[in-house]
């Protein structure tokens, strides 16, 4: 294997990561080789990977080195918080102008968000990511 840094960055919308890296292809990479689990929020997309925080981010398998912090954001916490309020506001307005109802209704997107209403999932995906 002659890859020196994987970074796994997959999202299927509202289940689990599916597993991309096998543990016998990690065995198979050079020591010292890096894994970056951008996908670790939703289980990972690397056999081997476990979720670690900013104080101890890293852990061994084989040789390689992994890399999956949990709310990766959260280590530039000032920057992240004004991106995300940035792509998020438009949201929480129509929310707040119009009440859910009516703003869900006004803009497709929004809606895609609702995953629970009256006790029922909404959203196939999540539902099947929970056996529910």
């Amino acid at each position: 294997m002659a890859a020196d840094l994987v970074i796994g960055a997959v999202l299927v919308h509202g289940a689990k990561a599916p597993k991309l890296v096998s543990n016998a292809l990690v065995k198979k990479m050079k020591p010292g080789s890096v894994l970056v689990d951008v996908a670790i929020d939703q289980g990972g997309c690397f056999e081997d990977s476990k979720a670690t925080t900013h104080a101890e981010p890293t852990y061994k398998v084989h040789d390689a080195i992994f890399y999956c912090v949990a709310n990766m954001p959260g280590a530039v916490p000032a920057t992240s918080t004004y991106a995300l309020a940035n792509a998020t506001i438009k949201y929480g307005l129509a929310l707040a102008n119009k009440g859910w109802e009516k703003a869900i209704a006004d803009d497709a997107n929004l809606a895609k968000g609702l995953n629970v209403h009256e006790g029922k999932i909404m959203y196939q995906a999540v539902a099947d990511a929970h056996k529910l």
